[in-house]
């Protein structure tokens, strides 16, 4: 219940880089997409998110528009999109650059995706 209060459980966009700063604090574990409109890769990521969030309510699932957060961007060294910013305990521990670590394909499974995520321990993933 606690976690649902927090946003968990939903996959959703937050409109601002200071509101990605309050969400990382207080939730233990955050994906954060950073996407932009025009990238048809980040639907494809969207779709696995969505189905990941739904399943992995100990994590946060969030999206942010890369082209409204050049600050985030630059601090965090998002080069290419889509990204995926794994933040462990209010600090990023580790990204999913475009599709290299999931097979280098547009499409690759939500399982793939769900057992890299796993690697990070980012979800509870067996």
């Amino acid at each position: 219940k606690e976690w649902l209060s927090k946003g968990h459980g939903e996959y959703r966009e937050i409109p601002s880089e200071r509101d990605f700063f309050q969400e990382v604090k207080e939730s233990k574990n955050v994906v954060c997409h950073f996407y932009r409109d025009t990238t048809f890769r980040c639907q494809i990521m969207d779709k696995h998110l969505s189905v990941l969030a739904k399943k992995h309510i100990e994590t946060k699932f969030l999206k942010l528009n890369a082209e409204k957060s050049p600050f985030l961007c630059e601090r965090l060294r998002i080069k290419v999109i889509p990204t995926l910013a794994l933040v462990k305990d209010g600090k990023t521990q580790d990204y999913v650059v475009g599709f290299t670590d999931l097979g280098n394909t547009d499409d690759f499974t939500t399982e793939t995706l769900e057992w890299r995520l796993g690697c990070a321990d980012i979800i509870n993933y067996r």
